[in-house]
């Protein structure tokens, strides 16, 4: 009987043993854990987080008061910083803003996608500026804009304007 076949086949399998053996004893474990990899659902609930953020004043004014000598001085009183005002909107056109609003932050998740684009959050977002100026929708939209990657402003044409939000971040 010839026993050249089972020699190459036993040798293939010492070879394939060797080389798990090997991959075993060389992949150490790390003692830190590696932290996972960011996924896209994961960067949509960042930015839902940063661009629907309450909008705060970015310097406080200062007010021009004399400071009484601390003999006389009141307890100290928890100062709340004061927040933005906006243009109230009726009911019909709150709904309406707010729907745009919704299609315009679908359309930025959709254009964090390979191979998508942002131009209808852009269009969404200057519908709203000039439909609702003042509004608290118009600083959401501003804000998404500002937000955008400096090659997509380039690239839809955002003016300065359309991302200024004044003393608001």
């Amino acid at each position: 009987m010839n026993t050249f076949w089972l020699k190459i086949a036993v040798l293939a399998v010492a070879v394939v043993g060797v080389i798990v053996l090997v991959g075993v004893f060389t992949s150490g474990t790390d003692s830190a854990p590696k932290e996972p990899q960011k996924t896209v659902y994961d960067q949509w609930e960042q930015d839902d987080k940063k661009l629907t953020a309450e909008p705060q004043l970015k310097k406080p004014p200062e007010p021009n008061l004399p400071v009484p000598p601390p003999s006389q001085a009141a307890p100290a009183e928890k100062v709340e910083p004061p927040q933005p005002q906006f243009k109230e909107l009726s009911m019909e056109e709150d709904i309406e803003a707010q729907k745009l609003w919704i299609w315009a932050e679908n359309q930025r998740k959709m254009g964090r996608l390979p191979g998508m684009g942002y131009g209808q959050m852009v269009k969404a977002c200057r519908d709203i500026i000039q439909r609702w100026p003042q509004s608290k929708y118009t600083f959401l939209a501003k804000r998404a804009l500002a937000d955008l990657p400096e090659r997509y402003q380039q690239m839809y044409n955002i003016t300065k304007e359309e991302i200024n939000l004044g003393n608001l971040k």
